[in-house]
């Protein structure tokens, strides 16, 4: 888990991708990028072979890969790579993520409903019409992350962090967001109607919620009131 050996091209710095072993199995030998990859069109087959064959993937290291039209349903990934892939039209469910790496990823209609990730990063991210509804998000990061009509409703956010998140046409109704951060992120018709931003902190100095935004009980919706 978390091998992460350096493409075998000297002057690339970009990670190595998984390898196979005779078996079929990841191993942890030395491998090139997939820019430097000599035959990318096979080690895509290879991946996606392998990915539709394990429900459980332990240590996949797939950075830069596209991922389109495929069921995930049912996967469990563990500590496995995904920087800067591309995920588009993907419809799954009860995904599980455990110490997963998705930063700089792209999403793009993608489905992810009851979902389950924890310790999992999405730091960098942009997602644009993607669903994590009825999902369990438990302290995972999503720092910077730039969200576009996409929706974490009836989820739990327990402990996660939106630091710096621009998050424009999103969702966060009936969530629970205790401890979750959100500190300088940008919203614009964000709407939290039913979930505990009380227990949510949206400022470094411990206010639950901006003097800016309008609030009742524990509902609010940026510039309008619930």
């Amino acid at each position: 888990m978390f091998t992460q050996n350096k493409c075998l091209v000297h002057y690339c710095r970009n990670l190595a991708l998984s390898t196979f072993d005779k078996d079929g199995n990841i191993s942890d030998d030395k491998n090139y990028c997939l820019d430097h990859i000599p035959d990318p069109g096979k080690f895509k087959e290879q991946i996606y072979k392998y990915i539709a064959e394990h429900d459980k993937i332990i240590g996949l290291n797939v950075s830069g890969l596209l991922f389109s039209n495929i069921d995930l349903s049912n996967k469990k990934f563990y500590g496995c790579t995904f920087t800067n892939c591309t995920f588009s039209n993907i419809s799954s469910s009860n995904i599980v993520f455990r110490m997963c790496i998705f930063d700089f990823a792209i999403f793009n209609d993608c489905i992810f409903i009851k979902s389950n990730s924890l310790f999992t990063s999405f730091s960098g991210a942009t997602f644009t019409h993607t669903l994590f509804t009825s999902s369990d998000i438990i302290q995972s990061n999503f720092n910077g992350i730039k969200a576009f009509q996409s929706s974490f409703d009836d989820s739990d956010l327990f402990s996660s962090r939106f630091i710096a998140a621009t998050l424009t046409d999103t969702s966060f109704r009936n969530c629970n967001l205790k401890k979750s951060l959100f500190y300088d992120s940008r919203r614009s018709n964000v709407s939290f109607k039913m979930s505990n931003t009380r227990e949510a902190l949206f400022t470094p100095e411990g206010k639950a919620v901006s003097e800016q935004d309008l609030s009742f009980g524990n509902s609010i919706v940026d510039g309008d009131r619930v």
